[in-house]
């Protein structure tokens, strides 16, 4: 990203929610975006992962200007290129684990047979094999957090984009599944994750401090 601001109007009033952010996250990176509530790393997030555009300022993934694309490849993008983890686990609660796992698969246009295996499959990679045919509703929370894990790595995104993952999860869960964070980074995947929390930031291998929309200096104090 190079100097993106983003600005939203609220009737007459308008809100600079980012005000010229300048940063680089190579491949392969693990790196914690961390600041306060309304400090703009939700916006931050938003424009990382194609969901928004900057009311100015460069955004280039994998080499590509986003702002040059159209809204079709975007989509693409969203549904191939980047994972998406929420604080809000999203998943359907009339569904299997392995039904919700399947579903950016089938946006895709991925046969049926071929939608289960590979949804299985990311279910074992995070430790759920013997929960494919129970619905949310019987999964612990961080048993449902490690759902919508394997929901983001179905399609085998290039960037996996977290935000605030453990923010409905007990201390177990939340390192639960911050350890499946480090061993997908282990692996090779790249994670951005969105965080208030101090020590959930420590956890990443680089952490980027953002208040009032500007990127800055010092300790995330928690």
């Amino acid at each position: 990203m190079r100097d993106v601001r983003k600005t939203y109007a609220t009737g007459t009033v308008e809100v600079e929610a980012l005000r010229g952010v300048s940063v680089t996250i190579g491949e392969g990176e693990y790196v914690a975006v961390a600041g306060p509530s309304g400090s703009g790393k939700s916006t931050l997030m938003h424009i990382i992962g194609c969901l928004d555009a900057p009311t100015s300022g460069s955004y280039r993934l994998a080499g590509g200007d986003v702002g040059e694309l159209p809204e079709s490849h975007l989509a693409t993008i969203r549904n191939k290129r980047i994972g998406f983890v929420f604080q809000q686990f999203n998943l359907l609660p009339s569904m299997t684990a392995c039904r919700n796992v399947e579903l950016p698969l089938a946006y895709a246009g991925v046969p049926r047979h071929e939608r289960r295996d590979r949804a299985a499959a990311a279910l074992a990679r995070v430790g759920l094999s013997d929960r494919l045919e129970h619905r949310p509703g019987e999964l612990s929370g961080g048993q449902q957090q490690r759902v919508a894990v394997a929901r983001a790595l179905v399609t085998d995104p290039a960037l996996l984009l977290a935000d605030e993952p453990t923010g409905n999860l007990d201390s177990t869960s939340s390192a639960d599944v911050l350890g499946l964070f480090t061993e997908l980074h282990a692996a090779g995947r790249t994670i951005v994750l969105i965080t208030h929390e101090h020590d959930v930031a420590a956890r990443a291998q680089r952490t980027v401090l953002i208040r009032d929309g500007v990127l800055a200096d010092g300790v995330l104090v928690p």
